[in-house]
Parts: C-alpha cells; sequence; structure tokens
C-alpha cells in the first residue's frame, strides 16, 4: 500500500481462518493488531504469533508471511521511515493498549471517510505514535535457528511439539553431543532447550484455541498430560487461564 503524503496510513482487512499471506515486504514500517483470530508472522529471524489484543511491528524491508487461525480481523497501521524515530530494528510483538486499539479504529475510519476537519488526523496519529511507543513487548517471539543441526530438531518439533524426548535422546538423533546442542540452543535462540520448547507449545496452543480447540484437546496436543499443567503455564505466560483470554480479547 502506498503512503501518498501521509506519513501514515491505516488499513483493514479481513480473512477466513486458514488463510495464507504470501512472503512479501514493504518500504514502510508496519504495526499490524490482531482485532479478533490469531495471526502468525513468519520473517528468516523466527516465529511471532499475534492473538487478539497484541500487535506485531514489521520494520521496513523485512520480507514475511501471514498465517491466519481464526477468523482474522486485521488492523494494520503502516509508517513511513522516520513516522516513529525509536522504532526497533527488527520485529516484535507489543500489546495493544484499549486506548491504542480505539486508535487504530478511528484513524481507519477517520482516513476511509476522509474526514477533513482541520488538524483532526493529524491529532489522532500523534496520540496513536505516542501509544505504539509506549506498547510493552509481549513474550510472544520463537526464534528460527541458522545452524543446520539444531534447525533439523526446531524443525522436527514444530512439526509435533508434543515430543517430549529430552535433549539427549535428540542429540542422539542428529549425531551431535547433548553438550553441544545445549549450546547451540543459547547461542543461536537466546534461550535453553526447555525454554524454546516451552514457548513452541504456547504459540501453537494460541493456534489451536483460535480455531476452536478445547482446553483438554489443546493441551495434549502440544504435550501435556493433564489440563491443569497447561493451564498453569498459560497463566504464566500470559496472566490469565486460556477460556479467558480468548473471552478478553474477543
Amino acid at each position: 500500500m502506498g503512503l501518498g503524503a501521509r506519513s501514515v496510513v491505516a488499513a483493514a482487512f479481513d480473512y477466513p481462518s486458514g488463510s495464507t499471506i504470501a512472503a512479501h515486504r514493504h518500504p514502510h514500517g508496519q504495526l499490524v493488531h490482531a482485532a479478533s483470530g490469531v495471526m502468525t508472522v513468519n520473517t528468516a529471524a523466527g516465529t511471532w504469533v499475534v492473538p487478539p489484543g497484541r500487535a506485531v511491528w514489521v520494520p521496513p524491508g523485512i520480507e514475511h508471511e501471514i498465517r491466519a487461525t481464526g477468523e482474522l480481523a486485521m488492523r494494520t497501521v503502516y509508517l513511513r521511515p522516520g513516522a516513529w524515530p525509536e522504532a526497533p530494528a527488527g520485529c516484535r510483538v507489543v500489546a495493544v493498549s484499549p486506548l491504542l486499539r480505539e486508535l487504530i479504529l478511528r484513524v481507519i475510519e477517520v482516513q476511509r471517510d476522509g474526514d477533513r476537519r482541520a488538524g483532526a488526523e493529524g491529532r489522532l496519529i500523534a496520540v496513536l505514535l505516542d501509544e505504539v511507543q509506549a506498547a510493552e513487548d509481549a513474550p510472544l517471539h520463537l526464534p528460527r535457528p541458522r545452524n543446520t543441526t539444531l534447525a533439523a530438531v526446531t524443525e522436527a518439533l514444530r512439526d509435533d511439539p508434543s515430543d517430549s524426548r529430552p535433549l539427549a535422546a535428540w542429540a542422539r538423533d542428529v549425531g551431535a553431543s547433548e553438550r553441544t546442542l545445549a549450546r547451540l540452543f543459547r547461542s543461536e535462540t537466546g534461550m535453553t532447550f526447555a525454554a524454546w520448547r516451552g514457548q513452541l507449545r504456547l504459540i501453537r496452543a494460541l493456534e489451536l484455541l483460535a480455531d476452536g480447540g478445547s482446553v483438554t484437546e489443546v493441551a495434549l496436543a502440544v504435550g501435556y498430560d493433564a489440563p491443569s499443567s497447561f493451564i498453569a503455564m498459560f497463566r504464566r505466560s500470559l496472566g490469565t487461564t486460556p477460556s479467558r483470554y480468548f473471552d478478553r480479547a474477543s
């Protein structure tokens, strides 16, 4: 989307569950908000999951693919380079406050309807940018390793996050020592093996819950023996239970 003379343009897009927006890039940055549904954003550096109440920042020039789970109401703010001077150099997921959500929706409405009241759009955008800069990070990033040995492990886990084998078993499978794999996890992802797998399970759980899975079904699908342990992990990560999280975001 071209920005024309504007520094900020907001737009609304709706996608059915299962839709994929093929890999692409923009000359401007994007703040992509999930008003409903869940977005999974993939880049060469990793995966970011964006449930309701969150948004992902995608800097200019970064190739990214977006997958929709659940009926996705995507609300996007495009920013010309320089509109957010302190924008992160890489992707990140941020929390969307109620005020930021309403500002995004209002800017979409104003720009769509061509509201030309003196200064109205500019004032809205100034407050929107203030809220964007104040947004808190949300821990919903799964790093993608470059090392081919480690990638063999992480891709297999992506295919089956319920696989609970210990790191030693994975080391035997790929012909490496357990110590080497542990070192690679830390150096390539900044996380331990257990932390990376836990993050994978959280991300996959959000997708499955958005697609209508029950808490019990999702807990078993991502490798938990009992729903109670899954709910405890979810609460530690996102501050509430799975059922309340999606009720609150709807």
